[in-house]
Order: structure tokens, then sequence, then C-alpha cells
């Protein structure tokens, strides 16, 4: 495949580049924002590869109708305008960025109309297989238990709660046939008077270098389930979205999850 990477020059594009090179892809290209001090810079040199003979761009339009598909963890206005360009080319586009709104989703979908989108809040296969956990063991434990989701990132991250930790809670949201957008708690101050029975509450820390934690807890009386996974690796997400790159080749325009890619 002829793959490009947006955000080339960030942790997690650096992780893309290294992940489709070591499974050879094609790396065709880079993006960066228009004045980025590595524009001009060669791809593989950025991300602590040998040179691949491939200069970083803030073209987009170029880059994008060069190739198969393209690797996005970046912002969401960003995203949103890749998604457009990569439906007019007919490329993948895997989508790994966090933090879109309802508008950001509508767009997506709509770009999906024309070409293949794999669209998830965590690549990780672990991360997915915890999503599918999460519906299962909502779905056999009632009202009883309350559900509590807890999540750690590192100090640099912009958005809360995480796109996982929203993955996860939608899981948990659909086993127990529930709005999640109805029964979300996100945050806890003061007085709030007792947990209302149902609810899925959120629970956000941010410090150092955390790569990524997450907690479903199903709390009971008397017992406790959790169900926990802990990224010690930037890479395991980098790795699952260029799987998800190459399964996406070749499929029939939609929007696609990591779920669908890995047969859960």
């Amino acid at each position: 495949m002829k793959v490009a990477v947006m955000g080339v020059a960030g942790r997690m594009g650096q992780e893309l580049v290294r992940a489709a090179h070591a499974a050879g892809c094609g790396i065709v290209g880079g993006v960066e924002r228009e004045g980025s001090p590595v524009i001009g810079s060669d791809i593989g040199l950025v991300s602590g590869l040998p040179p691949l003979g491939v200069p970083v761009t803030s073209d987009a339009i170029d880059v994008i109708s060069r190739c198969d598909g393209i690797l996005d963890f970046t912002t969401p206005k960003a995203t949103v305008e890749f998604a457009g360009l990569a439906a007019n080319a007919r490329a993948v586009h895997v989508i790994g960025t966090t933090g879109l709104s309802a508008e950001d989703e509508a767009q997506i979908a709509a770009a999906a109309r024309h070409a293949p989108i794999i669209k998830a809040g965590n690549m990780s296969l672990g991360v997915n297989l915890l999503v599918a956990l999460a519906r299962r063991v909502a779905e056999a434990l009632d009202e009883d238990f309350d559900i509590e989701i807890v999540e750690m990132h590192h100090r640099d991250k912009v958005d809360a709660p995480s796109g996982t930790a929203l993955m996860l809670g939608a899981a948990a949201a659909e086993g127990r046939g529930i709005d999640l957008g109805k029964r979300a708690v996100r945050a806890r101050d003061g007085h709030t008077g007792p947990r209302q029975r149902g609810d899925i509450g959120f629970a956000t820390l941010r410090g150092g270098s955390v790569v990524g934690d997450h907690r479903v807890i199903f709390a009971g009386a008397g017992e406790r389930v959790e169900l926990v996974h802990v990224a010690g690796d930037r890479s395991i997400f980098a790795r699952g979205a260029v799987k998800a790159l190459q399964w996406g080749y070749g499929k029939a325009p939609g929007l696609y999850s990591m779920s669908d890619v890995l047969g859960l």
C-alpha cells in the first residue's frame, strides 16, 4: 500500500511512520502544519529511521491524491478536512483522533459514504477486547452494579474524558440498553447527593508520562468486578492503526470500527 501519515512530526505521527515502515507499506508522504520547522525534512529522519527519500510537506491535497490510505491521529479540525480529501481520492482513512464533536462526527460519516473510514478512540487490540468485555459484563450485571470508568493519561493530553474512556462508556451503555448521553456523569464536586442508580461515572486523571490506563469498575453490594488495560508503549496504537489500514484497503465505502477489523 501507498501510505501517508498526517501530523507526521508528532509523537504518534512518528510511531505511525515506524509501524507502517515495519509492516512493509510504501510511505509516500507525510503532512505537517504550514510553518512547521520539519517541512522539507526527510520523513525517515524525522521518525528516527534511515532516510526514506520523502520530504515532509504541508500540501495535504497533493499527498492524499497520491496514496491508497492515510493514518490520522491529529486534531478534530484537521481530521474533518482530511476526511473530505480522502473521500475525494477514494483513499482509506484511519482515524485515531479524539475530542471530535457531534458536528465533526457527522461530517466524517458523510465522507464515509465515498470511501472506507476506520475510526476508533483507541486502536490497540487489548483495548478493543476490553470494550467487548465491558459491553458483555454490563449486559450480564444489572443496575445493582454501578459502573465507573477511570482513566489516566500524560500531562499533555488535551481532551477529557479520553476517547477510549468514552468508547468503554458507550459499550457499557449499549450492554445496559441505555443512552450514555443521558446517563453519563463526567464530574462530581461539592455536595452532589447520592449516586443515581443506572448512571455511568467517569473519572479523569492527568500526570507525568502515562501512555494510557483504563479501568471499568462494576461495583455491587459487597463485591466488585474490574476490567483493566494498561498501555506501556504508544507503538501498540500505531500497529493497530496500520492493521486497520491494511484491512480497509479494497473495502466498500463505509464507517468501520476496530471491532470490524478484529472481528469482535
